[in-house]
């Protein structure tokens, strides 16, 4: 996604506030061998480029006074009630070096999944986006999960995500966590569950013996 700033020549509480009232918001970009850049972006177009989850996954191209450079989206500040975007974060991105960033999951499948049409279930998403560490150039918008095959009881792990040639998962010292399980209703036992065996037939009493 391409995005057009300009360099911001003010700075302050006070400059920043006549700044919205233009309909511009103030940011910052920063990273790299380059000093930060106080930046300036039309309001209108940053406040709808946030609304598409790309631009929050992907390589910017953002050109600052008509220069390009690659940026990551890293941050930025909403006014508490009003449809107002307060201040933006960009970094700076080396085409060379791998970056890391929160890419989301994007979960199909689930409803033609034996989990959901024979066992009556659910399928829950513990988390809905990861880590990733690859090249710029590299990175996904998203992560493809393909659902259809879960089955009751059963739940599909980081480890079982088929990621594109290059890029891996940012683990943190976590383990192979859960991205996806299945729940059934509540109450309801699993069909294949044994009914419980019958009680053995109590043996006949023995005859007494006859008297002579």
């Amino acid at each position: 996604m391409k995005i057009a700033a300009e360099t911001r020549k003010l700075q302050g509480t006070g400059a920043s506030r006549r700044l919205r009232n233009t309909g511009k918001t103030p940011g910052i970009v920063y990273g790299g061998s380059a000093a930060p850049t106080q930046i300036e972006i039309d309001h209108n177009t940053l406040y709808h480029a946030l609304k598409k989850e790309k631009f929050h996954s992907s390589i910017l191209d953002l050109e600052i006074d008509g220069k390009p450079q690659l940026a990551l989206l890293r941050d930025y500040q909403m006014h508490p009630f009003r449809q107002l975007v307060l201040h933006v974060d960009f970094q700076r991105v080396d085409a060379d070096k791998p970056v890391h960033m929160k890419v989301p999951l994007h979960f199909s499948g689930a409803e033609n999944s034996p989990a959901v049409k024979l066992s009556k279930g659910m399928i829950n998403h513990p988390i809905n986006e990861v880590e990733v560490s690859c090249l710029p150039k590299l990175l996904p918008e998203f992560i493809a999960v393909d659902l259809s095959t879960m089955e009751a009881g059963k739940s599909l792990h980081v480890s079982d995500l088929k990621l594109p040639e290059g890029v891996s998962v940012v683990m943190h010292g976590k383990s192979d966590f859960v991205i996806a399980s299945t729940v059934l209703p509540g109450g309801k036992k699993e069909e294949a569950e044994a009914a419980p065996a019958a009680a053995p037939a109590a043996a006949p009493a023995a005859k007494a013996p006859a008297k002579k």
